[in-house]
């Protein structure tokens, strides 16, 4: 199995509030951006998923937010995907900066979503391990 995916990522000035750390939806692009880079070390870009007829939905997210980011600051995040069987899955993210900082901890409950019923996928594990050239980065 691989290790956590990580991706480090600067923090850019407009991504900043009033009070100069980074905005709380930011927060959330740094996760998706994440995912979609554990999801193509997997082998799983957007046209692999399009052509299966699939793709990933968010059906909930918490942060919960430990230490500010800040301008100049590098972050990075990690993906670890928990599938606990059932149509849902969870996906749980560290927020760390660069000097080891703890910064925020996202957890969410994701999908694969059936792009012509419209419906959750009834088992994403196997439609994910079949299409993935490395599931391993996925916890497959």
């Amino acid at each position: 199995m691989a290790d956590v995916f990580q991706v480090r990522i600067a923090v850019r000035g407009y991504e900043l509030d009033l009070q100069g750390h980074v905005n709380q939806a930011v927060y959330l692009q740094y996760g998706e951006h994440a995912r979609w880079q554990c999801f193509l070390a997997a082998g799983l870009g957007p046209d692999v998923l399009v052509e299966a007829g699939i793709g990933p939905v968010v059906l909930e997210t918490t942060i919960r937010y430990l230490r500010e980011l800040r301008a100049g600051d590098e972050v990075d995040v990690t993906c670890r995907f928990r599938w606990e069987g059932g149509k849902t899955f969870r996906v749980e993210q560290d927020y760390t900066r660069a000097d080891g900082t703890p910064v925020a901890h996202v957890t969410g409950v994701a999908g694969l979503l059936d792009r012509s019923t419209r419906r959750l996928v009834p088992d994403p594990v196997e439609r994910m391990r079949a299409l993935a050239t490395d599931p391993s980065w996925l916890g497959l």
